[in-house]
């Protein structure tokens, strides 16, 4: 290791790993420093309930990963990233035993929601799909990291997606549409009614019609472990079981890029409370799955997807979310976010055995257990579900929060993605990856563009990193 190096990233989560791999590329020398035995982030896979089943115990699909920018420009595959993609990105089940369905393709889709909405979504999605790759270029870059391709049409875009999801669901006459909208703005656990909530479900809709809801095979560990061979490949190292609680902590160098949450910053880089602002969102609890063959579900399409959102309807999903964020209690029907694996890449668990996985909102730090409410929500979809269970592995916001330091209070998200800190987090401000040290950067899901496996917040932060560089 050199006596000075140009950059220090702290945390091995996708962000991190991007920045320091977007730093090596362009000839700086790059450290990272983990705090766990092993890298990821909330892209790791293990075996959390029973040998041979792999569980991912964050984010499992992954829409805006094979959609990135920043991953789309780096040889990944050559480092064993491979995307696997069930036969429907999505689907959404009804209790009346059919389901509306995300496909890659718009006309399927929007057939899915019957005819008096089948228009309204064609004409809603349609003229920014044909524009998807400048679209998301320029929309995750927000802030301006670097000038839009396409002015126009991420202004059109603006227009549609800055109102409430609930404005936007007004063009659809019939709940199958409104619902499953509902659920693709829920990824975010935000209410219904926030700002800028349209362009969240917009964004999910428009990935999975431009390149799917894909699993990385082998679980999402396997898209760090790309990236770390990659870096590695550049000349960077890695240091894991290196926990930093203070800038003297580590080896000299000329900047300093956190992939932690904001709290943690201000804590290691003498901060104070510059981010006291900063609010963290809803947590969740999560459970992950062993079954003893796949998930019963009532509805055909769900057998064949590989998210599955359940909620009965617009109204229920709306409820379970305004209970976890500004109620301040768990849901009695919550909505849930499910994911199966091994619908495509059946490796994942022995022959004939699925690995599954499932979460509910609950308020930041809850200490409950939501274990009945999440099975009673799947026995309406799937009956017959709980005797498929072999084994379950259940995490609240405790149990998230201590393996991962960035899910504050069970946050997955990093921070709440409501009102003005949707776009502008973790400050108000057109520099959000710098922060009062000069030489200290933030790149984690607190920054824009915000939570997901796609690594552009990283890929964002090290243009701000290496331009402070040259400029030295």
């Amino acid at each position: 290791m050199p006596s000075m190096l140009d950059a220090v990233v702290v945390g091995a989560g996708p962000n991190g790993l991007t920045a320091a791999v977007e730093l090596a590329r362009r000839g700086f020398s790059v450290a990272i420093f983990e705090a766990r035995g092993t890298i990821g982030g909330g892209a790791r896979t293990e075996e959390l309930t029973l040998p041979g089943f792999r569980h991912d115990p964050c984010s499992a699909a992954h829409p805006l990963g094979i959609n990135s920018p920043a991953f789309r420009a780096l040889p990944l595959e050559r480092y064993g990233l491979e995307w696997l993609h069930a036969e429907l990105p999505m689907a959404h089940p009804f209790t009346d035993g059919s389901a509306a369905v995300l496909s890659r393709t718009v006309a399927e889709t929007a057939a899915s929601f019957g005819p008096r909405d089948a228009g309204a979504y064609r004409r809603l999605v349609e003229p920014f799909l044909s524009r998807w790759d400048t679209l998301a270029r320029d929309f995750m870059s927000l802030p301006l990291t670097a000038l839009p391709r396409d002015p126009v049409t991420l202004a059109r875009f603006g227009l549609v997606g800055l109102p409430p999801s609930t404005w936007l669901m007004r063009r659809f006459r019939d709940e199958r549409a409104k619902t499953l909208f509902a659920g693709l703005v829920a990824h975010v656990m935000a209410p219904l009614d926030g700002f800028a909530t349209g362009a969240i479900g917009l964004v999910f809709a428009l990935a999975a019609h431009a390149r799917g809801w894909p699993v990385a095979r082998g679980g999402s560990q396997s898209v760090s472990d790309a990236l770390a061979a990659y870096l590695k490949d550049l000349g960077g190292t890695v240091h894991t079981d290196y926990e930093v609680k203070r800038l003297d902590d580590l080896p000299p160098a000329r900047a300093y890029v956190f992939d932690t949450s904001p709290t943690a910053l201000a804590r290691i880089a003498g901060l104070g409370r510059y981010y006291d602002g900063y609010r963290y969102g809803p947590g969740v609890f999560k459970i992950d799955y062993a079954l003893d063959g796949p998930v019963p579900w009532t509805a055909k399409e769900p057998r064949v997807a590989g998210t599955v959102q359940i909620g009965a309807n617009s109204a229920e999903i709306g409820t379970a979310l305004r209970a976890a964020s500004r109620e301040g209690r768990a849901p009695d029907a919550p909505f849930l976010i499910t994911v199966q694996p091994s619908v495509a890449d059946p490796t994942r668990a022995p022959a004939g055995k699925q690995v599954f996985w499932a979460y509910g909102h609950v308020p930041n730090g809850w200490q409950g257990d939501l274990t009945d409410a999440i099975e009673r929500q799947l026995e309406r979809f799937a009956p017959g579900f709980r005797d498929r269970v072999l084994a379950r592995a259940t995490a609240g916001p405790p149990e998230l929060a201590a393996r991962n330091p960035n899910y504050v209070g069970g946050d997955i998200a990093s921070g709440a993605a409501s009102g003005l800190q949707l776009l502008l987090r973790p400050k108000p401000s057109l520099f959000p990856y710098h922060t009062p040290h000069p030489a200290v950067f933030i790149c984690s899901s607190a920054t824009p563009p915000g939570p997901g496996v796609h690594g552009m917040s990283g890929h964002n932060a090290a243009k701000a990193v290496w331009r402070r560089l040259r400029q030295r």
